[in-house]
């Protein structure tokens, strides 16, 4: 597993740039996550050699399975928690955006279970609020 704030950041970056454009390529993911190019490179490599990604022809930078798991568990965190912080704690989207990514690294499996759990519950709440 990533024990790395950091690297579970490419990850999830690499798999928004997936889900968006269908490639994440060294200067996208530099100019998302505000780095140098020369730093991406470092850390893709560092991914690469843990199996957490390949790079394809091209430069296209891909998530194997390994890498695939670690960044949809970020990505969902991501998205409960920001859910949760604005619907039931009312905090504007940019503010909810940018507290999830700091606690969607920290957060334990059996937090984002109750999180879920109370959306859940309250969805008609939410939808209607």
């Amino acid at each position: 597993m990533v024990n790395n704030e950091s690297m579970e950041m490419y990850l999830e970056t690499i798999l928004i740039f997936e889900k968006r454009y269908g490639h994440a390529h060294v200067t996208d993911i530099a100019k998302e996550l505000n780095v140098s190019k020369p730093s991406v490179t470092k850390a893709t490599k560092y991914l690469r050699e843990q199996g957490y990604v390949d790079k394809e022809p091209y430069g296209s930078i891909v998530l194997t399975e390994k890498g695939r798991e670690v960044a949809e568990r970020i990505y969902r965190n991501h998205g409960l928690i920001m859910r949760f912080l604005e619907h039931s704690l009312n905090m504007k989207p940019e503010d909810a955006d940018k507290d999830a990514c700091r606690i969607e690294h920290v957060v334990s499996e059996k937090m984002i279970e109750a999180i879920e759990e109370y959306l859940i519950k309250n969805n008609e709440c939410i939808k209607k609020g």
